[in-house]
């Protein structure tokens, strides 16, 4: 007899019924599609904002900076709240204060010309937000969905398809109406997520985190990140693919692709490559290999395609092929690196290791950002990105080269 909807296996607290569309998972994938799209259009949003307000370049940049600090230093607080308190929670809270940030920050647009400090205000309070919202989603997925790869997967399309929407919609949004708007749509997609997620029916967590100082459940967090050889082994090449291949592309890529082809042609290949990430996540759906961080590392290979594209300066149509292939790459690492992290770590301590490989991952790819200018004036765009091209290459053979890495099996469910 079919379990009923929302029913939950009594000695794993795993979810009977469907493998992927449960009652939650549906809850969950509607706050997460409706938040991500207004996720993605803030920052086009912000830019204009600030660039309308006549503060510059130095301003975005100040505004966007006043949202990554923050992220960078307190996610891993994030993941001792989360299991101390339940993700759920966490996650609700921080939805509530960016509700009420992103409506402040509407006002502020549609009322004058909010002052640079006002916005890197509101920008370092989502920031922190974020950085208690991001830990808990690590561990939500496997609670409601049996079968975790595929729900990653059909998450990370979503979010795929609104990254890919986000930033048009703003656009038009910004020309025909008001910046402020934007935000308001955002405040309004918080709110849908809160009640989303307020509505799940979780089995109770298990408290391991609620002995002991903050100190000491951080201490807990490090050596089960740092006893894990394949988790701790990608985060440091990742962060150096961070600086040298992922952050050179987007303020390099801009400026050469927007030359050659104007904003038009630019805008054609990003969304090429938000068009691959979708093809990705619908690939990683069906396929499930045995050793998934090896056949992730090797779809990661294609993501040289697309600095070496630019590098190269190829016709607008083949440069984007080459952005369709490197996004069909990145998103299909991205969910085998997901669903293991996922799956291979005990429900306890999972939000704090998530937390710890957020914070490896984040903050060096404003490094390579802030980087790329200056090394680029010094040995040419185009030969930065060729070096990236070839950063990325080689950053995926060393992550095949690596035993802990390369032979990692695939679980379909956490410890």
């Amino acid at each position: 007899m079919a379990a009923a909807a929302g029913a939950t296996d009594q000695e794993t607290g795993r979810p009977e019924g469907p493998a992927v569309w449960t009652r939650e998972f549906r809850l969950f994938f509607t706050a997460r599609s409706v938040s991500m799209l207004g996720t993605a259009m803030v920052p086009v949003a912000m830019t204009l904002g600030v660039i309308q307000a006549g503060y510059g370049a130095s301003g975005v940049g100040y505004t966007l900076a006043s949202s990554t600090v923050p992220m960078a230093l307190l996610v891993l607080f994030g993941g001792v709240f989360a299991d101390r308190f339940t993700p759920r929670r966490m996650m609700v809270g921080a939805d509530i204060v960016r509700l009420v940030s992103q409506s402040v920050t509407a006002v502020l647009f549609l009322t004058g010309t909010p002052a640079l400090w006002q916005l890197m205000v509101v920008s370092a309070v989502n920031g922190s937000a974020a950085a208690m919202f991001q830990p808990g989603l690590a561990s939500l997925i496997p609670q409601i969905a049996r079968d975790v790869q595929r729900a990653v997967a059909t998450q990370r399309t979503s979010e795929s398809a609104m990254q890919l929407m986000g930033p048009s919609v703003a656009g038009l949004l910004v020309t025909f109406a008001d910046v402020g708007v934007v935000f308001l749509i955002d405040a309004a997609g918080f709110g849908v997520s809160a009640l989303c997620l307020a509505l799940l029916r979780l089995t109770p967590g298990t408290g391991a985190a609620e002995e002991g100082s903050i100190w000491t459940n951080l201490r807990v967090g490090w050596h089960e990140f740092s006893s894990r050889t394949w988790m701790w082994g990608v985060i440091v090449i990742w962060a150096v693919m961070g600086i040298a291949a992922f952050g050179p592309v987007v303020p390099l890529g801009s400026i050469l692709v927007n030359s050659a082809y104007n904003a038009t042609g630019y805008g054609f290949v990003v969304s090429a490559h938000g068009a691959g990430t979708i093809v990705g996540g619908l690939i990683a759906m069906r396929v499930k290999p045995r050793r998934p961080l090896a056949a992730g590392a090797l779809a990661m290979c294609f993501f040289a395609l697309e600095p070496l594209s630019i590098a190269l300066g190829l016709p607008l149509a083949l440069m984007a092929a080459c952005h369709l292939i490197a996004g069909m790459g990145s998103a299909f690492w991205g969910v085998m690196w997901m669903t293991s992290v996922q799956t291979q770590v005990a429900r306890e301590v999972l939000n704090r290791v998530h937390a710890y490989e957020v914070a490896g991952s984040v903050m060096a790819l404003p490094v390579g950002q802030a980087l790329a200018g200056p090394v680029a004036s010094l040995l040419g765009a185009r030969e930065v990105l060729a070096i990236s091209s070839a950063v990325a290459v080689t950053g995926c053979v060393v992550l095949l080269s690596v035993p802990a890495i390369r032979r990692l099996r695939r679980v379909s469910a956490p410890s």
